[in-house]
């Protein structure tokens, strides 16, 4: 088990690999820098090879896809996850890994919104989007998470061996950030000074597509996590439109003993019916939730324990 493990998921970084591993190698010393690279065609992994990574490989398409691989195979005490872009800056990585080690804090968020990144950033639609998504999730999930798309975090053990990876692209961030307030994991901020990539340096992220999936993520997340909340709003609607077209046929009949528009009135019923079935379908939804969140507490003392055993051995070797 490695005491510290950086962790940079890369596609077509040449320009700027090299001096992220080296900046980090510089401030955590302690750590080992994984590079996993992610089908590039530009030599970004024999880059950070020379650089003094250890580099491996993804070749299923997608950030979603690198970080399942890296949780999958990386064990230590303490991940730094930041990009291959160079827009991360390597000085504010052991403040974040000293909070995961010394205060037992789950995950780190590096909060760019809070300093430079409007200043920095010049893609306004990202920058929109960035504070849709974190308003979206701060509301709909009551959280304060101060930046929900950044990718510089740090994790505990217990975090990165408990998180289910759904996602395979960008989105993965937001699922992280949902999965963290959902299951009551220790959360803090972290502010950090963001830069813009360097010249030569170009984006992956796809600011129409990717940011529908990152909407699309949030609401499904949303039904499988808030499933009471999810289903009671549709019923709500559904009894709510029910009620307001069965009106005017209630007040005619009263007035006349006649019902003119009985297709009317079907539609009503079977809206009803539907707005019960909904109600009833997230409370059963619910109290699965409820059993999930047990397992899941039970999945984290196993997961503590296995942790203790390979840390208490790495120690030993050490």
């Amino acid at each position: 088990m490695d005491k510290i493990a950086v962790l940079i998921p890369c596609y077509n970084e040449s320009a700027t690999v090299a001096k992220v591993v080296s900046d980090f190698k510089r401030m955590l010393p302690e750590s080992v820098v994984y590079v996993y690279d992610n089908n590039s065609t530009d030599g970004t992994a024999e880059i950070a090879e020379k650089a003094g990574a250890v580099v491996r490989f993804e070749h299923q398409q997608g950030k979603g896809n690198v970080i399942r691989r890296m949780f999958r195979e990386i064990d230590a005490e303490c991940y730094i996850m930041t990009d291959g872009d160079d827009t991360y800056p390597a000085q504010s990585a052991p403040a974040m890994v000293k909070r995961v080690l010394e205060h037992k804090v789950d995950m780190v968020v590096g909060d760019r919104l809070s300093s430079t990144y409007f200043q920095e950033n010049k893609r306004p639609f990202h920058n929109f989007g960035n504070s849709l998504v974190r308003a979206s999730i701060n509301i709909l999930f009551k959280s304060d998470i101060k930046d929900i798309m950044t990718g510089y975090r740090a994790f505990s053990y217990q975090f990165v061996k408990s998180f289910p990876v759904l996602s395979k692209g960008f989105e993965i961030e937001t699922e992280m950030s949902i999965h963290a307030i959902d299951k009551n994991l220790a959360v803090e901020n972290e502010v950090i000074e963001y830069r813009d990539r360097p010249a030569g340096s170009q984006s992956k992220l796809n600011t129409y597509a990717d940011g529908f999936r990152v909407l699309r993520t949030i609401v499904r997340l949303y039904r499988n996590y808030k499933p009471l909340h999810f289903f009671g709003i549709i019923g709500l609607i559904l009894a709510i439109l029910s009620v307001a077209f069965f009106v005017p046929v209630m007040v005619e009949y009263v007035r006349t003993g006649l019902v003119p528009n009985f297709p009317t009135l079907i539609v009503c019923g079977f809206a009803m019916i539907a707005a019960i079935q909904s109600f009833f379908s997230g409370l059963i939804l619910e109290n699965m939730k409820q059993k999930n969140r047990q397992d899941f507490e039970m999945q984290l003392i196993r997961i503590d324990e296995r942790y203790k055993k390979i840390s208490g051995g790495r120690q030993h070797l050490a």
